[in-house]
């Protein structure tokens, strides 16, 4: 049984001497070598050994940004500030120039830790911020204005080696102010998110009582595959993998998703619902190719049925999904979505072929577990229980019993960084937390979502359409990519419409009809989708568009 960590420096000293030795991350010095190993303990080590430097260097207090790809360096820094130096801020690297700049001044950072891929980037952005020291991860010496990552952590492990203490004896408490994320929302300006260790600590600490890496047994190694700066990566991949001694294999990119699973020998898996539904989409184009999607289908009907009345059978029927298993490396065992909503049917699917897969939900402001299902338990259509600790409420609920989802628990954030009216708004004075999103509990205290607040369409007769719905429904074309739903005023009423984003792929395997043809044949889709909603939620009008949407770092589409 593991026990609750307090703080994140509690973290790294019990991960290391709970597993010392064993991998805490797989790293590889150049695309496509060999994945090698660090130590829980190594990990340790260094993190001490550049907070060490950064203490002696007078940056107590300050607020240091890191920001590049997913990497040890990236980890070792976010802790090495978080673990009682300062408060930590990580950045998008996908940011432009000018964002980088804005945050960077609103963030009062007096340095930032980058990577050489962006370096160009960071560059440009702080120029004329004459008080921001640069510190590049990548430099084996110190260049002009621009120190060296490695060499820094070298004179922290040179002070520790005569005796130096001080950045250990650091006092840290669970309420101290320890990093500040800027939120990657759909709508508006990005707002600093403030987390202190108790928020944090408490989600990595409840999480361990609905997913237990130990039923593995063998072997618990996550491919990292989200951007380390969003939250439910860090708290879920990085933090959790280390409460539960998991190992942390680097993904060298999208395209090598399925090879390094191989590689690492992956077991579990956490990330958005676009890289699962874009993998089960594969499965099966894989199984059609091969013509055993027939076999495959007949067989996924067996396990759905042979469920309901033994739930241990998709266990002892995996060997039937050989293939799929193979060719995502031969060991995964479990998937864990958030981010956004994911489609039930491939969560089913998943599971009959004997891949557990839970369904989570949550919030930056949320350090961002709200709601998960248990391994143990899981409803495919719901995004689980609330955590252990933490209470839900649905405010306002309507005839449907739909209405906010307002929270309440450990992880709530302290507010919003010298905003003190946005955090009114969100945060009561008993820290009750409006999330925005709207939803259901059912009698067994499971969550659903229906939409966000900010989104829903209001009929005038005082319907509530939430386009999320609508877009589900739309979805299920294989002609539709992308969409977007929104209300418009006819005067008569709010009518529904779609901005649509064909499908290029399928639609040049029906023979890539353009212009009358085209529109066509995606009003046939629309009105094949309408027949399966009620009359004030089908779709009215709808527009095509040549590109895709403009999206989030985490593949949500900028709504406005």
């Amino acid at each position: 049984m593991l026990r609750k960590v307090r703080d994140l420096r509690d973290l790294v000293n019990y991960a290391a001497a709970q597993y010392g030795d064993g991998a805490a991350y797989l790293y590889k010095e150049k695309l496509g070598g060999e994945y090698l190993p660090i130590s829980f303990r190594q990990f340790r080590e260094d993190v001490y050994s550049l907070g060490t430097a950064l203490l002696a260097a007078g940056y107590k207090g300050k607020h240091i940004a890191v920001i590049g790809e997913s990497r040890y360096e990236w980890i070792v820094t976010y802790f090495a500030v978080a673990c009682g130096l300062g408060v930590i801020v990580p950045l998008d690297k996908e940011l432009p120039v000018q964002e980088v700049s804005a945050l960077a001044g609103r963030a009062d950072i007096s340095a930032i830790v980058y990577s050489a891929k962006v370096g160009a980037k960071v560059r440009e952005a702080l120029q004329g911020m004459d008080n921001i020291q640069l510190i590049c991860m990548d430099l084996a010496e110190d260049e002009e204005e621009v120190l060296s990552w490695r060499k820094l952590r070298n004179k922290g492990e040179a002070l520790r080696s005569v005796g130096s203490d001080n950045y250990a004896q650091l006092p840290v408490e669970p309420d101290d102010f320890c990093t500040l994320i800027f939120t990657s929302g759909t709508t508006g300006l990005a707002k600093g998110v403030m987390l202190c260790h108790r928020n944090l600590a408490y989600d990595v600490s409840a999480l361990y009582e609905y997913v237990e890496l130990d039923r593995f047994k063998d072997r618990k190694v996550c491919l990292s595959l989200l951007p380390m700066h969003h939250t439910f990566e860090f708290t879920a991949t990085v933090l959790g993998s280390m409460h539960q001694g998991g190992t942390v294999a680097f993904c060298e990119g999208l395209k090598y998703i399925t090879k390094n699973m191989e590689q690492a020998k992956v077991t579990y898996l956490i990330a958005v619902p676009l890289i699962f539904e874009n993998m089960h989409s594969k499965i099966w184009k894989q199984a059609e190719k091969a013509g055993k999607a027939d076999k495959m289908r007949k067989a996924i009907k067996m396990v759905k049925a042979l469920s309901h009345i033994d739930k241990k059978v998709q266990k002892r029927t995996a060997r039937l999904f050989k293939d799929v298993h193979n060719a995502m490396g031969g060991n995964v065992k479990l998937f864990i979505v958030g981010g956004a909503a994911s489609d039930p049917n491939v969560i089913r699917n998943y599971m009959a072929m004997g891949i557990n897969m839970v369904q989570g939900y949550g919030m930056t402001e949320c350090s961002p577990i709200i709601a998960l299902n248990p391994d143990y338990a899981c409803k495919p259509a719901s995004v689980g229980l609330p955590l252990p600790g933490t209470k839900v409420f649905i405010d306002q609920p309507d005839s449907d019993g739909i209405g906010e989802i307002v929270c309440k628990s450990p992880a709530v954030m302290l507010g919003y960084y010298k905003d003190e009216e946005e955090t009114k708004k969100v945060l009561s004075e008993d820290g009750w937390l409006h999330t925005g999103d709207y939803g259901y509990i059912d009698r067994d205290g499971y969550v659903y979502i229906t939409g966000r607040k900010k989104n829903v369409i209001v009929t005038k007769n005082g319907k509530n359409i939430f386009p999320e719905e609508v877009e589900y429904y739309l979805l299920k074309s294989p002609y539709i990519k992308e969409v977007v739903v929104r209300g418009e005023d006819d005067k008569q009423d709010m009518a529904v419409t779609a901005e649509i984003f064909p499908d290029k792929e399928a639609l040049a395997e029906a023979g890539s009809p353009s212009g009358d043809a085209l529109q066509a044949l995606i009003k046939k889709e629309i009105n094949r989708c309408n027949d399966m909603m009620p009359l004030y939620k089908r779709v009215k009008r709808f527009s095509l568009r040549d590109t895709e949407f403009e999206k989030t770092t985490t593949q949500k589409i900028k709504r406005w």
